[in-house]
């Protein structure tokens, strides 16, 4: 029999975490199976990517996004969607309106930052084995291209479409149909 792939959606506006947490996840040993990783920085493609993805683990760094919200609610549908999931907050910092309005919905568990890569695996351990164990097709579908990834985050960025379609070395009409 083969081991569940566990997926595992990770959720960060610090590109670093986000790459270093990825690349550390997928070359692991220590969880009960192997993974398969996301890892994306915008609110609003994490919130469909959940919804269309069921990751088994959602592990997020809400914090760096406070600065984009123009009201705490806005996670709303995010943290509703991440609820049928465990939903493990890594935060960078401290937004006490952000942790109480985060405390409405269910958590798996909150840890900062700096905890040691041990005690975030145990974390991800018990999250991971918390979930039923079903057979899980071994082929993923991303939801959308790493091009289509690209263009989306220049978009939410503000970027043009000129000015995409430069960065990306691609047609400006291709950078319409991506985003259409």
């Amino acid at each position: 029999a083969k081991p569940n792939m566990f997926k595992i959606l990770l959720i960060d506006r610090c590109c670093f975490t986000r790459f270093g947490l990825e690349s550390w996840l997928n070359q692991s040993e220590i969880f009960p199976g192997p993974v398969l990783v996301t890892g994306l920085n915008n609110l609003m493609l994490a919130k469909e990517h959940a919804a269309q993805w069921q990751p088994d683990l959602v592990i997020a760094d809400l914090y760096g996004f406070a600065s984009e919200l123009h009201h705490v609610q806005q996670l709303a549908s995010l943290l509703h969607i991440c609820s049928q999931s465990p939903l493990l907050l890594l935060s960078s910092g401290h937004d006490a309106q952000m942790e109480s309005y985060c405390q409405q919905f269910p958590l798996w568990g909150r840890l900062d930052k700096s905890v040691p890569l041990d005690a975030l695996a145990r974390s991800i351990n018990g999250a991971l084995c918390s979930r039923p164990t079903e057979d899980v097709n071994q082929t993923v579908t991303p939801l959308l291209t790493r091009q289509e990834e690209k263009v989306l985050s220049l978009w939410m960025e503000g970027t043009n479409n000129h000015c995409i379609a430069h960065r990306l070395g691609i047609n400006g009409k291709t950078v319409y149909t991506y985003k259409r």
